[in-house]
């Protein structure tokens, strides 16, 4: 169905990630902040790296998600993806390695997606989740003029860790729509 799309801001590629990204993703995943906000595996194995690309590659094929490998210079400094495509909305999600944060990588490859999704997608929302407390995230969806909703109590499913209790996570809520104007806007939640 759908075949990856190459995006291009003024310092990256955003492209489809493949098996030449395996060792990479699996080092980015070793990063404490990247298991404690998102939801990858904890303890992250080369198989999670593995399985990882080939799910997005399926998920490309079948129109459901959108990931692309940011890529600065040449090397991955992150993921970005519109995931749960459907009924003319997605939820945007994204994680930056640690030697990639602090460029404003996030936000440049955030913006390219956006466009792409309410340019050729034609979505009416995106939305943007995090647990509640991840400032970092909420941060850079701000930037992007996702407009805050709320807190939904209980609203994100168990992380999947070991050390994980299995309990729902409360959850920040934000939102964009192809008539905003994307600047940012004040968030109750964030300074």
């Amino acid at each position: 169905m759908g075949e990856p799309v190459l995006l291009r801001s003024a310092r990256l590629v955003l492209s489809a990630p493949g098996d030449d990204d395996v060792a990479a993703v699996f080092a980015a995943c070793q990063d404490p902040e990247i298991a404690r906000w998102t939801t990858v595996p904890s303890p992250y194995t080369r198989e999670h790296a593995v399985d990882f690309v080939r799910r997005s590659a399926q998920a490309w094929d079948a129109g459901s998600e959108n990931t692309w490998a940011m890529r600065a210079d040449g090397e991955l400094v992150g993921m970005i993806g519109l995931h749960r495509i459907a009924g003319g909305q997605a939820e945007l999600g994204y994680w930056v390695s640690a030697a990639g944060r602090g460029r404003g990588y996030g936000v440049e490859a955030g913006r390219a997606v956006l466009d792409f999704a309410f340019g050729p997608l034609r979505l009416q929302r995106v939305e943007w989740h995090a647990v509640v407390g991840n400032v970092p995230s909420a941060r850079l969806a701000r930037s992007l003029g996702f407009r805050f909703e709320g807190t939904r109590r209980a609203g994100l499913a168990p992380q999947n860790r070991a050390d994980g209790d299995g309990r729902r996570a409360d959850g920040w809520l934000a939102a964009l729509l192809p008539s905003d104007d994307r600047t940012p806007q004040p968030w109750p939640v964030l300074p």
